[in-house]
């Protein structure tokens, strides 16, 4: 009952937080879809080329939800951290289990509004060019494989500024490398393998993209992908980086109780 309560508490601080930031919310709903839409122009040389508004919208809707998803979550660590908050929360009986899952849940949900938004207006510029976004079950194995190995990053990233702080810049380097190198904008398929390949293996949403490109694009099925490491690596992949982040976060947590820099900026 105790962890019950501890997560339901951090899910409902969370979700509290994202309405008490509706205009932020809804600045970033209608900035990100411009940011899609320039994007499709940029690509399209001037033109919202039909063959490019589908491939995009897949990888920027991604990238939408990771971007807001790992902000989400780090930016809730530093600035309890900032404010003195954090380092009480250590001194009471709840596992701090309870507040990481719960924080990743809220900032789960709290992405959502904006990647929506993103699915939205592309929708809208398919349809409007005579098109329509297919959508198939099977889609949302790749989607949640992408939030798996997001909340994974995620705890990474937590653990590290428990014991280093300032390193704001990190997270949005991490972003823009996916942005750049996790094929969201250009398929995996027309990097250099070196790229690929170290994209296919790190990156979270990399191998959810591709699948959802063969599955929405393609018409293939999850058993038979044919681009990527295939339905074992879309799988396992979000699953190894969430355990990694669960081992280097309890590490880097410990380190920071050990020093006693948990209140510490």
């Amino acid at each position: 009952m105790t962890f019950a309560r501890g997560f339901a508490a951090e899910v409902g601080k969370g979700l509290l937080n994202l309405i008490a930031g509706w205009r932020e919310v809804l600045i970033q709903m209608i900035t990100f879809p411009l940011f899609y839409l320039l994007i499709v122009l940029f690509m399209g040389r001037g033109q919202l080329r039909a063959e490019l508004l589908l491939p995009v919208l897949l990888g920027m809707v991604a990238l939408t939800f990771i971007h807001e998803q790992v902000n989400r979550v780090f930016w809730s660590y530093l600035g309890d951290i900032q404010s003195g908050v954090l380092e009480q929360t250590y001194l009471t009986p709840l596992p701090s289990a309870a507040l990481v899952l719960g924080r990743q849940v809220a900032a789960v949900v709290s992405a959502l509004p904006t990647a929506l938004a993103v699915l939205a207006t592309g929708a809208t510029a398919i349809a409007v060019q005579g098109g329509h976004v297919p959508f198939t079950a099977q889609v949302l194995v790749p989607l949640a494989a992408i939030a798996v190995g997001t909340c994974g990053l995620a705890l990474i990233l937590c653990g590290l500024t428990l014991v280093f702080k300032r390193i704001e810049i990190i997270t949005q380097l991490s972003v823009a490398v996916y942005a750049i190198a996790g094929g969201t904008l250009v398929p995996l398929a027309a990097m250099p393998d070196a790229i690929a390949f170290l994209s296919r293996l790190v990156v979270p949403i990399a191998p959810g993209i591709e699948a959802m490109r063969d599955i929405l694009l393609g018409g293939h099925s999850l058993v038979a992908l044919p681009t990527g490491w295939g339905l074992g690596w879309l799988l396992v992949q979000p699953l190894l980086i969430t355990a990694t982040g669960v081992v280097l976060f309890r590490r880097l947590e410990h380190r920071a109780m050990r020093r006693g820099t948990l209140g510490r900026y």
